[in-house]
């Protein structure tokens, strides 16, 4: 027993109600369980129980032990005066002991069968603690629970996002230009990119929107990509542009490296950094033409550009020429995008602003996509869960990821569901 679990079975009821008495033989009767504090102070307060004829109202505090009430130094503490009702798991004190509350021992009011799910839970060495009990879990339930998980996902997300926004001294355009730079960094580089974007302001981008090649030289000159090795002429120009806006913008590059290994060509640092200067020379002010979209097939839109003529034929500045191949922004690229750039950031503008709109076109963008398909929500559908859309995947990676893998099943529903079953 813990005292999480002993919270929770109080929290919810999950105990006989019927002829309960304290560890002195009195009748009890529990009017109100009480709210549960979260708080410094008693677990549950303004909490109403009747002994005998006598009717109490005010705070409980629970504990496995009853000697724990001493051990955790409640004697002397304020916050513990007002108390109606110590419940506690087993009383391990000797029966001569005075005590200053009731004290009500919990653990022959409890159900074997939900101790013995809760220990199969948290035993469980599956892919999650209740696999082979997931299917309880009825489907207007995880309805709920699926838009309880992307909220907490998307709040989350949210308190990181306003924080950048004060390192970037309320800049909402520098901030989504920071993001979406790391987004196409993927895995890999998503360090470097990131970095890449914030020595490089918007401010100098917009001047040189309308020169393609002159925003290429900047952001590859920013992450490093130039070396001084490079032999094709586009390459040599791009090296000799980036060295006059370094010095006119007084522009320092990124100190983090770029990687290629283990990645597509697609994928290479160049290929992305190319469509990410054409992105920026086809929009001036992305973030707000972002919340001038109205549709998702609108920021798909915005989001389909593709490289200049140079990166048609080759990947690197290095290799020789190939197969011709437009190096447009794929739709898995702009799905991902959308996903983990656009959706967060838009969500916490219209937090920040006070905005619903924004909110909800946040969300009704993530149920127009298609789901992730990676190794969890994979195993998620093979018991049986329904991941239709983005909105479920990314409701499916918070569960995993903060209730599964840290076994808070009692802060979960399923988990919850599956303790009643």
């Amino acid at each position: 027993m813990t005292e999480q679990l002993l919270q929770y079975i109080w929290r919810y009821g999950y105990f006989t109600q019927v002829g309960l008495c304290t560890i002195s033989n009195e009748n009890i009767s529990i009017i109100s369980r009480g709210t549960y504090n979260t708080n410094q102070g008693p677990d549950f307060g303004n909490a109403s129980i009747q002994i005998g004829i006598t009717k109490l109202v005010g705070n409980i505090e629970l504990h496995v032990l009853s000697s724990h009430w001493a051990a955790h130094k409640h004697c002397a503490d304020v916050n513990y005066q007002n108390i109606v009702l110590h419940v506690v798991w087993q009383h391990d004190l000797p029966s001569t002991t005075i005590h200053s509350y009731p004290i009500l021992e919990l653990k022959n009011y409890v159900s074997k069968q939900l101790l013995l799910h809760y220990a199969t839970l948290q035993q469980n060495q599956t892919f999650i603690p209740c696999q082979s009990l997931i299917h309880t879990m009825q489907a207007l339930h995880w309805q709920a629970w699926y838009d309880r998980l992307l909220t907490e996902r998307l709040q989350q997300k949210t308190a990181l996002i306003y924080q950048s926004l004060q390192d970037n001294k309320g800049s909402w355009e520098e901030l989504f230009w920071q993001k979406l730079a790391r987004n196409f960094g993927s895995t890999v580089n998503a360090d470097s990119f990131e970095n890449m974007a914030i020595n490089t302001p918007v401010t100098v981008l917009a001047k040189n929107k309308i020169s393609l090649p002159i925003l290429e030289a900047i952001l590859m000159g920013q992450a490093g990509v130039l070396k001084s090795d490079i032999a094709s002429d586009y390459g040599v120009m791009l090296c000799k542009e980036y060295a006059y806006q370094k010095q006119k913008y007084g522009l320092q590059p990124t100190v983090l490296p770029v990687h290629y290994l283990r990645m597509r060509p697609p994928n290479f640092p160049t290929i992305r950094l190319s469509q990410l200067a054409a992105l920026v020379h086809s929009s001036n002010g992305l973030f707000g033409k972002l919340l001038a979209c109205n549709t998702y097939y609108e920021v798909q839109q915005l989001l389909h550009v593709k490289a200049n003529d140079f990166w048609h034929y080759h990947y690197t500045f290095t290799d020789e020429p190939s197969e011709y191949a437009e190096k447009y922004i794929g739709t898995t690229m702009i799905e991902n995008i959308i996903i983990n750039t656009i959706v967060p950031t838009l969500f916490a503008y219209g937090m920040y602003t006070n905005q619903e709109k924004y909110k909800e076109k946040a969300i009704v963008w993530l149920q127009a996509l298609k789901p992730e398909v990676n190794v969890i929500t994979k195993a998620f559908v093979t018991l049986g869960v329904v991941n239709k859309n983005a909105y479920h995947s990314q409701a499916l990676l918070q569960l995993y990821k903060h209730y599964c893998t840290p076994k808070h099943c009692l802060q979960c529903m399923v988990g919850n569901a599956v303790l009643k079953f």
